[in-house]
């Protein structure tokens, strides 16, 4: 199994340094002086580790042969792509790699199918779920507890516990016109005005993106 493990960024210095963008939770592994990786485009590579080092909260990469900050430019944006074992699971256990979420079955808490599994996609503030429904339309699930309480592997499980208007928006309509009913049968104490709710919105867990990505057609390693 390959696993994009980061991309490569601009140069860093004069010595052949490069800024990456780190799409796996194990760098020290994956990203260790001496490792040998593909690329993508596979023409660029493979590229060898030499010295790695953080500034300024980025981690810097030096590879074999890059000398001078023109070589090293000519590397961005290049795909840094890492051999793992298919059998191989995260050490944490609410870690998942990209393969083994996708084609999972997603169901409701209630038993409710509601499609499967067919993409992953990696943010900057989260990652999202892409579930292929029966009728072929997409629906996004944010890869949160909250919302996804259940990853059942050995059952090929997905389980969500969707917010009102996640997989329906009528169901949204319908909760906003009850919050607007609701709002405006109350009164201020004071003047008689009446209030809107504007608080009370719950937000999701949105730390800790949990998984890598996988090469060839999704984007890589992000555990």
């Amino acid at each position: 199994m390959q696993l994009v493990v980061a991309r490569i960024g601009r140069a860093h210095g004069i010595k052949g340094e490069v800024t990456v963008e780190v799409r796996t939770d194990e760098p020290e592994l994956r990203l260790a002086p001496g490792a040998v990786l593909a690329t993508e485009p596979a023409s660029a590579g493979p590229l060898t580790i030499e010295t790695g080092r953080v500034h300024s909260g980025r981690l810097l990469l030096r590879f074999d042969g890059v000398r001078d900050r023109n070589a090293a430019e000519a590397l961005r944006n290049i795909l840094l792509i890492a051999e793992v074992d298919p059998e191989e699971f995260p050490e944490d256990p609410e870690e998942f790699y990209d393969h083994q979420l996708i084609d999972l079955d997603v169901v409701t808490v209630d038993g409710t199918e509601v499609g499967r599994i067919s993409e992953i996609s990696h943010l900057p503030y989260q990652d999202l779920l892409i579930v292929k429904r029966p009728g072929g339309d997409e629906v996004m699930i944010p890869f949160v507890s909250e919302v996804v309480p259940e990853i059942d592997l050995e059952a090929q499980r997905a389980v969500i516990d969707p917010p009102p208007g996640l997989l329906d928006e009528a169901e949204a309509e319908i909760a906003g016109n009850r919050k607007d009913d609701a709002a405006g049968n109350r009164k201020d104490d004071t003047d008689g005005v009446r209030k809107d709710e504007t608080d009370g919105v719950r937000r999701g867990d949105t730390g800790g993106v949990r998984k890598e990505e996988a090469a060839g057609g999704r984007e890589g390693e992000s555990s």
